[in-house]
């Protein structure tokens, strides 16, 4: 006969079980609501937020219209390239206008894109959808006379993946890396290691796959004190990186002014000065 002690201890760990598996459950069902943070709001219109900026608008291969800006070169030494830029998980293009004018007064035209359901654009984002905007920042790019072999790739964060992919099937003339990881399981693994994160992402974000066998020149730029994504993921990229160019390691974490400053801007810019 199972004593009455056993049998509340049994039910306790069933109650955990149970617990468990919901939470786990819910976490898969709800899991791109924990990567990615739109800020959906509308955004001003590029000349209000930048001089001599535009909208512009990028065209999906699945049908959407999604709005970006364009900033031309104002540097007094035009580099004839453009930057491709691809934020992180947060926010909207409207908090990446003084890294925009940072670069193009060093010389550069910058696309600032916004994903899917960012910035007022239509769709909820997913890994899929990401590579389809960014094939379609490409094909903008081109219309406006910067093609890939005139563009530098610059992916910030979870936007570093969707770069990474983006040039093993449009190779630019560079790409930069700012804070990225080897693939977001490895993320989702260090913040919650007692999840199984592999086992439930649908969005893998396998950026080191994407990057082997690259001959695309590529910086790497991470900050020591990167809280978000932990600085170890990011050097593993820089060491396995074919054609690494420059690694760049600053003193901050990650959402700091300096990761969105002039040093990050000075690497894009010898990296096109590089190239060019």
């Amino acid at each position: 006969m199972i004593s009455p002690t056993r049998r509340r201890l049994a039910r306790s760990l069933l109650v955990v079980l149970v617990i468990g598996v919901v939470a786990v459950g819910m976490l898969g069902a709800l899991q791109r609501q924990l990567i990615y943070f739109p800020d959906a709001g509308p955004v001003r219109p590029a000349g209000d937020a930048i001089e001599g900026a535009r909208d512009v608008t990028l065209r999906t291969a699945d049908g959407l219209e999604l709005s970006a800006w364009f900033i031309p070169a104002t540097g007094t030494e035009d580099t004839a390239m453009a930057v491709l830029v691809a934020p992180g998980n947060g926010g909207n293009r409207a908090g990446r206008a003084r890294f925009a004018e940072e670069l193009s007064g060093r010389g550069m035209a910058v696309l600032l894109m916004d994903y899917r359901g960012y910035g007022g654009n239509p769709g909820a984002p997913s890994e899929d959808g990401l590579a389809a905007d960014a094939d379609a920042a490409v094909d903008a790019l081109a219309h406006l006379g910067y093609p890939p072999h005139q563009t530098i790739y610059f992916g910030e964060s979870l936007g570093s993946a969707v770069v990474a992919a983006l040039q093993a099937r449009r190779p630019p003339a560079g790409v930069v890396l700012r804070s990225p990881f080897t693939e977001l399981a490895d993320v989702g693994a260090h913040h919650y290691p007692w999840l199984p994160v592999r086992a439930l992402l649908r969005d893998q974000f396998r950026l080191l796959d994407h990057l082997a066998g690259s001959e695309v020149p590529v910086t790497i730029i991470y900050g020591d004190r990167d809280s978000v994504v932990p600085p170890m993921l990011s050097a593993r990229v820089a060491d396995a990186a074919p054609s690494l160019v420059e690694r760049v390691v600053l003193h901050a974490d990650h959402n700091e002014p300096v990761m969105f400053g002039s040093r990050v801007a000075a690497a894009v810019e010898r990296m096109a000065r590089s190239v060019g």
